[in-house]
């Protein structure tokens, strides 16, 4: 991809732009799965044990990816179509790519031990160090990863392993937040604006809004170090990016300071009073209409045909608060704190939801 592929795609006509782009996300995406496949296998071989799967799951499985590949020939059709640029699926060397798929089967060994044992606050010295830093509920292996969301290990494989999770579609999911940005601010290069990611992690998401408002201003605010050090090298490109260690329910910011308050998968790893405590936030550093958008776990009743995966997803990993972040819709909680222009656009397994503050 780059600054090349972005002047071909000028030349093509629309639709042929947009097949080229969906084929190569579906290509992709068969690299994830077949990656994907691989866990099971790896777990069988460790615990002894096949993994449980959900009565529903193989009655499913051609929805499923029908679902993946409707997200990605959306995502594709946005780039098409210039609502943000091509440079967002500019891949990674393939070299890098390839050496850490032997460190994640290797994590994947320890993973499935420590879901065997149902072990979530297994932490080595260098996440336990971190432990003044971050609420309590903060400390345990969210999904039983390695580390936590607290050493560099973790950060370094946390992005891929998402991707092989949701079979590739993980970055398509992101990025059904930049519409509703791009429409909110009339489609605009970001001249003047400021935007704050809270709980960013490694920067994914910040990655492309930067790409799609080159002259905005971001704040990327995480609470853990590794994986805003992580966030900070992954970002090392850009311009006009702090970095801010920090907890999203208790903002170092005075008040209405940004244009846009955004996050992406960290409402249903919140107790429910953090979420609300989060937008409350969020509401208070945010100037009169100002943008607040955010990326999520689609919620019960979103896809009624998903509901029965919405069940299966804790059991498979550890999100001990997905239960009531399925029962309670986010956007319930930005009305009650006084959001309007409410919108929430779906694509597979994830939700954007977007309010303005009035």
């Amino acid at each position: 991809m780059g600054k090349i592929s972005s002047t071909l795609l000028k030349k093509v006509p629309k639709p042929v732009a947009s097949q080229a782009l969906y084929t190569y996300a579906l290509a992709r995406s068969v690299t994830f799965l077949t990656q994907n496949l691989s866990l099971p296998l790896i777990e069988f071989l460790v615990t002894g044990q096949s993994k449980s799967m959900h009565p529903k799951f193989f009655d499913n499985v051609k929805t499923i990816y029908q679902d993946v590949m409707k997200l990605l020939r959306q995502d594709a059709e946005n780039i098409a179509q210039g609502v943000y640029p091509v440079d967002v699926l500019a891949p990674e060397s393939p070299k890098k790519f390839f050496q850490r798929y032997p460190r994640i089967i290797l994590d994947g060994v320890s993973v499935a031990r420590r879901r065997l044992g149902k072990k979530a606050h297994d932490f080595n010295p260098e996440a336990s160090q971190y432990f003044r830093d971050v609420p309590d509920y903060f400390q345990r292996n969210f999904h039983f990863q390695s580390g936590g969301y607290l050493t560099e290990k973790s950060a370094d494989l946390y992005e891929h392993q998402v991707e092989i999770l949701f079979a590739g579609a993980a970055d398509a999911m992101r990025r059904l937040v930049l519409p509703q940005l791009k429409a909110h601010f009339q489609n605009t290069q970001g001249e003047g604006l400021h935007f704050l990611e809270v709980a960013a992690g490694t920067g994914r998401l910040s990655k492309f809004v930067k790409m799609t408002f080159p002259k905005a201003k971001i704040t990327v605010l995480d609470v853990s170090h590794p994986y805003l050090k992580k966030a900070q090298e992954n970002l090392n490109q850009f311009n006009r990016i702090d970095f801010v260690q920090g907890d999203a329910a208790y903002l170092p910011f005075k008040d209405e300071q940004f244009d846009a308050v955004y996050s992406c998968f960290l409402f249903h790893e919140l107790p429910f009073d953090e979420r609300k405590k989060v937008v409350a936030e969020g509401w208070r550093v945010l100037k009169s209409q100002g943008f607040y958008g955010l990326v999520d776990s689609v919620q019960n009743d979103d896809k009624k045909d998903f509901n029965w995966a919405l069940e299966q997803f804790p059991v498979d990993f550890h999100e001990p608060f997905y239960k009531n972040y399925l029962q309670n819709p986010v956007e319930g909680i930005l009305k009650n704190q006084g959001f309007g222009t409410l919108d929430a656009q779906i694509g597979f397994f994830a939700k954007a939801v977007k309010g303005v503050k009035p």
